[in-house]
């Protein structure tokens, strides 16, 4: 019995050491040690009060949560930088009166990544994604938080993926 619990003891330990530089979420940081996301400027044509504030923060906390780099303001050996280029509301479908049955809201950030220690991952791209409601409700309140957090949640991990997972 002794032996079955060490060996599983050792099996264990070796399959989480030979992680090394990957965490769970599939993300490569390296030797990186701070990533920096700076302000994300709301530049799309319409313009919704605090999206940049809460896309920056959103994309923060990813990093966060799904690496073990510090966040700095300055000087970070990963860097997040861009803006927000589009948001968009647009009908999908329509009804038969001509009035929208369903609405859809597109938001699209554009992203400089910069790896300060291994400049062949730097990169400039465009990731956008969407959120889908009912055409007789308003995107105020509520409906509006909750189209941001799922739109949010996509872009900040497409960008993640993008950045650190080294596939």
């Amino acid at each position: 019995m002794k032996l079955v619990r060490y060996a599983c003891i050792t099996i264990l330990f070796l399959s989480l050491t030979t992680c090394g530089i990957y965490s769970f979420t599939g993300g490569d940081t390296g030797d990186a040690e701070t990533f920096q996301v700076n302000f994300f400027q709301n530049n799309a044509p319409l313009i919704e009060p605090q999206l940049d504030f809460e896309f920056t923060n959103a994309l923060q906390d990813l990093m966060q949560n799904q690496t073990n780099l510090s966040l700095v303001n300055s000087g970070g050996d990963l860097v997040f930088e861009g803006e927000i280029v589009e948001y968009r509301i647009s009908p999908t479908t329509a009804t038969a009166n001509n009035r929208a049955a369903q609405n859809r809201l597109t938001i699209g950030v554009n992203v400089r990544y910069y790896n300060n220690l291994v400049e062949e991952k730097n990169f400039e791209e465009r990731f956008s994604f969407f959120f889908d409601y009912e055409g007789s409700e308003l995107l105020t309140g509520s409906q509006r938080d909750t189209a941001w957090e799922a739109i949010f949640e996509r872009l900040t991990q497409d960008i993640f993926q993008r950045a650190l997972a080294d596939w």
